[in-house]
């Protein structure tokens, strides 16, 4: 028995370390195998073809299309690690392939380490010198690093040693609009009433600059209502806190009734993983003896050209918390000032509406208001010149008559200059 046993447990040992040591080799022919790998590639079936891919490096591991189109599958997945050492193995073999350089960097960048990709571009220059697709990925590692007036001077080279490149004189737009430090703009807007009230108009006039540790925004607010006109003058900040964090401040001060007077707010902004951010903060607005304070904060979502936003608003009050939100979406274009917009909101907030600030009703009533607003936001082609419109529709009770309700339809226009 415990010799039957032994022989039994020899023969299974045997054949496990048999199984183990036999390696699946590709068999077929390679150049298929690899199409039809990135037909699945391209169809969404990537782990599939990284199946096919790693077969045929079995037996053909020095097929390097095949091995940095997988690195490539590595890289749309985040694994970068993994696409990193697929690269390498490469490029230690042949450097002198341009197209996994230019892999091996767009790695660097999407695992965002843009640190490494100006090593990776760094040697890839030496085999391809003054290559403008390389030198394009090295302002790109040089903007991801905040050295955006170096990364302008290597593409103001790419463009004077061809005119033609259009990625790149693109690209050069881009980056002359993050060296306008300077703007200065105009806002209007008009409220038409269904009832009672004549229409009202509001105006802004601003000046900012962006500094290293943040921009800074002075603004002149003009209210022509209730037969009567006044001005806020108003200061925002948002200052820089860390990688993926800043602050947003805010003090206003006005001497008329159609505005609070004073107002001021602070909130924290912060990135979150899986493409979300969020923020946390208060506003307060001063009337006489009297002050409304509010609590807000947002939580976003990025998703594909989308950006999804909830923001709500408490404020409490004698008769215990109001509530209102604000749900935007954005379909963004070539970039974040070229977007069109939809809002829909609920509630009235003392930040947004101020149809009732003058008898400080949002201390007292908590009003019921139904909005939706659209806009369109778009830029010059050389990004000089910034506009917005928008076009809104509110449904709100009335604070002298609760119950009832009145409409009131918005029409906004905006402009902004960028300059150095």
């Amino acid at each position: 028995m415990v010799k039957r046993i032994i022989v039994l447990t020899v023969v299974f040992v045997f054949f496990n370390q048999l199984t183990q040591s036999q390696e699946v080799i590709f068999k077929g022919n390679p150049d298929a195998s690899f199409e039809n790998a990135r037909q699945l590639a391209f169809n969404q079936q990537r782990a599939k073809a990284q199946d096919t891919l790693r077969l045929i490096l079995t037996k053909y591991p020095n097929y390097h299309d095949v091995r940095s189109f997988l690195a490539s599958t590595y890289s749309w997945d985040k694994k970068y690690d993994e696409a990193r050492k697929e690269f390498q193995y490469i490029l230690d073999i042949n450097p002198n392939r341009k197209e996994t350089w230019i892999g091996a960097i767009n790695n660097e960048l999407w695992a965002d380490k843009p640190g490494n990709a100006l090593e990776e571009v760094s040697k890839a220059l030496t085999f391809f010198q003054n290559d403008e697709d390389l030198l394009y990925l090295k302002a790109s590692a040089l903007e991801d690093s905040r050295r955006v007036a170096d990364a302008y001077k290597i593409v103001e080279s790419i463009v004077k040693q061809n005119p033609a490149n259009q990625k790149a004189v693109e690209y050069k737009n881009k980056l002359i609009q993050k060296t306008r430090y300077n703007s200065i703009g105009f806002s209007s807007t008009i409220n038409l009433y269904s009832e009672i009230f004549d229409p009202a108009q509001e105006y802004a006039l601003k000046i900012g600059r962006k500094t290293s540790i943040g921009s800074i925004i002075g603004r002149i607010n003009i209210n022509n209502r209730f037969d009567d006109t006044g001005l806020q003058f108003e200061i925002d900040a948002y200052p820089k806190i860390a990688d993926g964090i800043y602050a947003y401040l805010n003090f206003g001060y006005s001497n008329t009734n159609l505005f609070p007077d004073y107002r001021h707010g602070a909130e924290v902004h912060f990135s979150l993983p899986y493409s979300m951010d969020g923020s946390l903060g208060y506003r307060a607005l001063h009337f006489g003896n009297s002050t409304t304070k509010m609590y807000t904060g947002s939580i976003g979502l990025y998703t594909g050209n989308y950006y999804i936003m909830f923001r709500p608003y408490f404020t409490p009050n004698d008769a215990g918390t109001s509530t209102s939100g604000t749900l935007t979406l954005r379909k963004y274009s070539s970039d974040e000032d070229n977007y069109l917009g939809f809002s829909v909101g609920l509630g009235v907030s003392p930040e947004i509406d101020q149809l009732d600030l003058i008898t400080n009703a949002f201390t007292t009533i908590d009003l019921k208001s139904q909005s939706a607003n659209f806009s369109y936001n778009f830029t010059s082609k050389t990004l000089k010149h910034a506009f917005g419109t928008k076009i809104g529709i509110t449904h709100r009770e009335k604070s002298f008559s609760p119950g009832d309700y009145l409409w009131i339809y918005s029409l906004g226009v905006s402009w902004e200059l960028r300059y150095r």
